[in-house]
């Protein structure tokens, strides 16, 4: 079974970085959509970032487009996100999620099977 693991968040004040990893196993992921989701208190859960674990695009929502990046490590089956410039805004429970998929990815939670346990960021300002 698909497992996926967070880690990395944390307390940082306003304008810093964090870097969260998801660790995934349980399967072969070369066509599996890999994204990253945050849900703030009393908000829904909302896409932040997503890649195809075999390549191509990178896709971003808008509010942290030029600020976050995607990236994977196939050699460890790690997805990241670097989360730079962060404003206090971004604090939320950011969550990995995985599924596979034909082509491009999905941009909602429902579009995803597979979930982490999420990690928490606050950022202070």
């Amino acid at each position: 079974q698909v497992q996926l693991v967070e880690s990395g968040g944390g307390l940082v004040q306003a304008g810093g970085s964090l870097r969260l990893s998801c660790a995934a196993s349980g399967r072969t992921f070369s066509n599996y959509a890999m994204g990253w989701f945050r849900q703030a208190p009393g908000k829904e859960r909302e896409f932040v970032a997503a890649l195809r674990w075999g390549g191509g695009r990178t896709y971003y929502a808008d509010s942290v487009k030029g600020r976050f990046t995607i990236s994977r490590d196939n050699a460890k089956n790690t997805v990241y996100l670097q989360m730079n410039s962060l404003k206090p805004e971004d604090t939320a429970k950011y969550y990995c999620a995985a599924t596979p998929r034909a082509y491009g990815v999905g941009m909602t939670p429902r579009s995803y099977d597979y979930w982490g346990q999420g990690t928490q960021v606050t950022v202070s300002s």
